[in-house]
């Protein structure tokens, strides 16, 4: 699959098919949040992939009522691990590591449309619950929400900026 070509097509699915992933993908994906690159190497993320649905359903209670997360069959929590990042100071710590997360989610999220599975990024959670929920060490701090499965349909793109508007070249 072309690169570009997947960027353009991946589109956040909140409607999923009541069908498992095969071991095999849900290696792939894992290997994409593991190969992704990272500040100064630390790999300073951390990842819980969830499929029991208890688990499931608190994050959906957390996650401000999103139902959508209950039916995928995989929820994948993407947390920074502080303790790696201080090696940078602050800056690791508040940024850094969220953009190690960050590369890690968009690599899998790719991966997962290559092999014909919907995701979509949740950002709207309530920190603490989450923390508590999956009963986190005091040094990972969750930062995304990703439910992943097979679409029931997929949405139509949304509308773009335009270059002009989005890049500027100097």
């Amino acid at each position: 699959m072309e690169i570009l070509k997947a960027i353009k097509e991946r589109r956040s699915v909140r409607s999923f098919q009541k069908k498992e992933i095969p071991g095999e993908i849900v290696d792939k994906l894992t290997d994409a949040l593991i190969w992704a690159p990272s500040a100064g190497n630390l790999q300073a993320r951390k990842f819980f992939v969830i499929k029991d649905t208890k688990l499931k359903k608190g994050i959906v209670s957390a996650a401000l009522n999103q139902d959508f997360i209950a039916d995928a069959p995989l929820v994948i929590v993407g947390c920074t691990d502080n303790t790696i990042s201080r090696r940078y100071g602050d800056r690791g710590v508040y940024l850094y590591s969220i953009q190690d997360v960050a590369a890690s989610i968009m690599g899998m999220m790719l991966v997962a449309h290559e092999n014909g599975l919907g995701t979509v990024w949740v950002g709207a959670f309530d920190e603490e619950e989450i923390f508590n929920l999956l009963n986190l060490p005091e040094n990972l701090r969750p930062v995304a929400i990703v439910p992943v499965g097979y679409p029931i349909r997929i949405p139509t793109p949304p509308p773009r900026v335009s270059r002009d508007e989005a890049v500027e070249f100097r």
